[in-house]
């Protein structure tokens, strides 16, 4: 037999008549609810930035480049963007997908109260979590590329880029930053699911 208590919380008597409370659901203990809710806006807040913030990454600098020792060197503009590595277009789109996921989960969970729908705070838990793995393996892509671009790697001649191109690897090194906050909000989230 179910009941509702006073604060909110469902109840349910036991064989000896007792009430044991259990808080299920996402969002259905109000304080938990209102903490989640502010998680997911600061998550969507964050992907958004990291997402925007490499995605107009760009320099452009004149670089010196020697064809022939005997040649004097031609200065040749040469641009750095995001789209050109495929580590940072996979960043990009997972910061994206998180980022749209993060905003359709809040409108669901306003518009369905969570508490009321057992199913949806169960997939919006899961696909939390999903978003941790997604946000991660993204960050990872990208935070490999960066260090190969700040140091280089001599054991295959790739030369380091980021003392020519200083502020687009500082913005490369601002988006991970921001993204791995947004997926531990995205770890917090899960935790406050569980904990429900």
């Amino acid at each position: 037999m179910k009941s509702y208590s006073n604060d909110g919380t469902r109840s349910s008597l036991n064989m000896d008549g007792e009430a044991n409370k259990a808080v299920r659901g996402y969002g259905e203990n109000r304080r938990t609810g209102t903490c989640g809710l502010a998680l997911r806006l600061l998550a969507l807040a964050l992907t958004l930035a990291a997402a925007v913030v490499l995605g107009v990454d760009k320099q452009t600098k004149t670089v010196p480049v020697q064809v022939s020792p005997a040649l004097p060197a031609l200065n040749v503009p040469v641009t750095a963007k995001w789209h050109y590595l495929s580590a940072f277009v996979y960043f990009v789109v997972a910061n994206a997908i998180a980022c749209g996921y993060s905003a359709l989960s809040l409108l669901l969970l306003l518009a369905h109260k969570a508490g009321k729908s057992r199913t949806l705070a169960s997939a919006v838990a899961i696909l939390d979590i999903i978003m941790v793995a997604l946000l991660f393996s993204g960050c990872g892509a990208a935070t490999a590329v960066g260090v190969i671009g700040r140091e280089g790697n001599s054991h295959v001649q790739w030369g380091k880029v980021c003392n020519v191109f200083d502020k687009f690897c500082d913005r490369v090194a601002v988006a991970i930053g921001l993204s791995l906050f947004g997926s531990l909000a995205f770890v917090l989230m899960g935790g406050l699911a569980v904990m429900a």
